[in-house]
């Protein structure tokens, strides 16, 4: 049946029960229903016989429905009010949760003082994110790569990284997090480093190391890491873990042709000279390199060179 017949007779309260059905099937039903439900509460002054059903529609919108617009009126005051609030929420937990990130590049190192004193020196190709506003409830950042801290004393200061989380009071030590290796080292006071359901406490001279699933204590005798002097060393890690951190630290591209990665090294290298730290990091392992370019090397076994 033709959808404005249907309401025409249903306006004019002449549908015979067969088109009653179908019309209250109509998808818009109910709105036809409380269109019409208003539209009884107008004066009769004021209404007039509508050219179309369309035109009808229009002036019911016109006009409202609501049978107490004063009460209407209130709670459009309660929804403004309302999406203020939310507003103002959202912007002030924006505003207290925005993040502050620092990063360095290879080849980069750089120092920040926190909002409490605190100093923090990071390593090339790493990262610490903390919240600057609401840092004095909360001393907590997060670190991706190395860092070296010296802590104002005050409340807990964490240290969330990948590897594990660190804890101290007010201290000095140094966190380094990268693929498969994270490791802790305590110059001063006292650390607490929790991975997984493992706790560690350590004092001064203590180190932690976690690579590749295996846990390590060691003791350390400097005062600060090697790494803020420009050197790197390594104790018994894969050649692979060697080779991304010489990357880092001189922001070049290493191709092995049949290089070994997992055979262990222990040594180090300088940054502040490429050649030298090459023959630092080759000599040792009888291997022999090419720089093919300004940031590419190619590394190989003295007995496969031509």
């Amino acid at each position: 049946m033709d959808r404005e017949y249907l309401i025409k007779k249903w306006l004019n309260d002449d549908l015979t029960p067969a088109e009653r059905e179908v019309f209250e099937k109509l998808n818009d039903y109910e709105l036809h229903k409380k269109i019409l439900e208003g539209a009884q509460h107008f004066k009769a002054s004021k209404l007039k016989e509508p050219a179309s059903i369309d035109t009808f529609y229009d002036r019911v919108q016109t006009h409202g429905v609501s049978k107490k617009p004063k009460k209407l009126r209130t709670s459009l005051v309660f929804r403004i009010a309302a999406s203020i609030a939310i507003l103002f929420g959202i912007a002030t937990f924006f505003w207290i949760n925005q993040d502050t990130t620092v990063q360095t590049l290879a080849s980069n190192k750089t120092s920040i003082t926190l909002p409490d004193n605190s100093h923090v020196g990071l390593n090339v190709a790493s990262k610490i994110v903390f919240n600057k506003r609401n840092w004095a409830k909360n001393r907590e950042l997060q670190l991706t790569g190395e860092a070296f801290f010296e802590v104002a004393k005050g409340a807990t200061f964490d240290v969330i990284t990948d590897g594990g989380v660190v804890q101290v009071l007010g201290t000095k030590f140094n966190v380094k997090s990268r693929k498969h290796y994270f490791e802790v080292q305590c110059f001063e006071g006292v650390v607490r480093v929790k991975v997984g359901e493992t706790k560690k406490k350590l004092h001064p001279g203590d180190s932690y190391r976690l690579i590749a699933g295996k846990q390590e204590s060691t003791t350390i005798t400097r005062a600060t890491p090697e790494w803020m002097d420009n050197i790197t060393t390594f104790k018994s890690v894969p050649f692979a873990m060697v080779i991304s951190e010489f990357e880092r630290q001189y922001n070049v591209v290493i191709s092995l042709d049949n290089i070994d990665t997992n055979r262990l090294f222990t040594g180090g290298f300088g940054h502040d000279n490429l050649n030298d730290a090459l023959k630092a990091i080759t000599s040792p392992l009888d291997i022999s390199y090419h720089i093919d370019g300004k940031n590419h090397i190619t590394m190989f076994y003295n007995h496969s060179k031509e």
